[in-house]
């Protein structure tokens, strides 16, 4: 092969190279942009407690110089520097911390100043796990943007298993309705479109409200009487319950259900209060979420089954 013919094939294998190099780095988010991943060492701001969670989770929490006010787990994080609420931000003190790379709650974040980060031109990069299988996924995704493809990848699969062994185990479990309120007052529940109801429905649960059309339905006492659900679910804030469940008919988040004695889960006290972390930040820790409830409901249907 001639010298001018050799260089010429040196080149194109270079530019194939460098072409895949840069494809590689190139991460879709949940806006469905195209996002150049910084790799490791990198400077990373959080914007929800499920998005720490997700870069420690990949072993990239030393990258993370910022994040909002309920950013506690795991320990570690409790010490990073804070930039507001996952609300409400002060766009000034991200902007001065120098991030290369800013982790967004899709829907959860307020728009105007996700722009405003944006106009300041800093990188974005929009992250929601809606269903339970997308947080494997969304733990890859991390891991690629911040160069833990490896660990990324690992912490997906050992996550995937364990959500696959308890759908397994639950896959012939009798059905078990269950109401889950997200608030008391406003009275609120989540429909079946919302990665809570995946958990209840890998747990051999029926959400009762999953075909209402709001992701997140307001309700009256009255809808909760007439759907009669066997079990009540709620989320708790202290961890005073671990992270298991914890049936307590006498919750202070119960109190409106105790004079409807007409509902089953009233009379038989099928009321549970969850680990409120777990089960409702969309994060690796949902799978202690749901063995939470996967718990409560095997409760319901051992004493169910015992009054036949």
């Amino acid at each position: 092969m001639t010298r001018p013919r050799s260089c010429a094939l040196a080149l194109l294998l270079a530019l194939a190279c460098l072409a895949r190099d840069v494809a590689a780095t190139q991460v879709v988010d949940d806006a469905g942009r195209r996002v150049t991943a910084p790799g490791r060492g990198a400077r990373v701001i959080t914007l929800a407690p499920s998005l720490t969670e997700l870069v420690y989770a990949v072993g990239a929490g030393d990258s993370v110089v910022g994040t909002v006010s309920r950013s506690d787990y795991p320990a570690a994080a409790r010490a990073l520097p804070r930039i507001g609420d996952f609300e409400r931000f002060d766009i000034e003190r991200i902007v001065a911390l120098k991030p290369d790379l800013v982790l967004a709650w899709n829907h959860g974040n307020p728009g105007r100043e996700l722009a405003q980060l944006e106009a300041a031109g800093l990188t974005l990069y929009y992250l929601e796990p809606k269903r339970l299988d997308e947080v494997p996924l969304a733990l890859e995704r991390v891991g690629d943007l911040l160069g833990r493809e490896t660990e990324g990848r690992r912490r997906a699969a050992a996550l995937r298993t364990e959500i696959d062994e308890l759908r397994r185990r639950h896959a012939t479990a009798p059905p078990v309705t269950v109401f889950y309120q997200a608030w008391a007052s406003p009275l609120m529940t989540l429909n079946g479109r919302q990665i809570v109801s995946d958990v209840i429905a890998l747990c051999g649960g029926r959400n009762v409200f999953a075909d209402l059309p709001q992701l997140v339905p307001q309700l009256s006492v009255e809808a909760v009487v007439v759907a009669d659900p066997e079990a009540m679910l709620t989320a708790r804030e202290d961890s005073g319950g671990g992270i298991g469940p914890v049936r307590d008919p006498a919750a202070a988040a119960f109190a409106r259900w105790q004079p409807q004695r007409r509902l089953v889960a009233v009379r038989r006290g099928w009321l549970y209060t969850l680990p409120g972390d777990a089960i409702t930040r969309q994060g690796p820790r949902i799978v202690d979420g749901a063995r939470a409830v996967c718990q409560a409901l095997d409760e319901v249907r051992s004493e169910r089954a015992a009054r036949r």
